[in-house]
């Protein structure tokens, strides 16, 4: 179970890592909608929002792994 969710997490962090990787490549085209999120300064705003997205997205899918596999125990007995 543990090795599920770090395999999980792991895969997931790579994921944001590559994600991150590719907004900084966008970042030098400086689009128009970029800059103007970039001169207000909410750019840091959608980030945070994504961030508390996600990380809320990996809690809920490492608790439903935890009810199924207490699920599947259950069923053992």
């Amino acid at each position: 179970m543990i090795n599920k969710a770090f395999s999980f997490c792991l895969t997931l962090t790579l994921l944001l890592v590559s994600v991150l990787a590719n907004a900084q490549q966008q970042d030098t085209e400086k689009g128009a909608l970029n800059e103007f999120f970039r001169s207000n300064d909410k750019i840091y705003v959608i980030v945070g929002v994504l961030v508390i997205i996600f990380l809320g997205i990996v809690l809920f899918l490492i608790n439903l792994d935890r009810k199924i596999s207490k699920l599947e125990q259950r069923d053992k007995k």
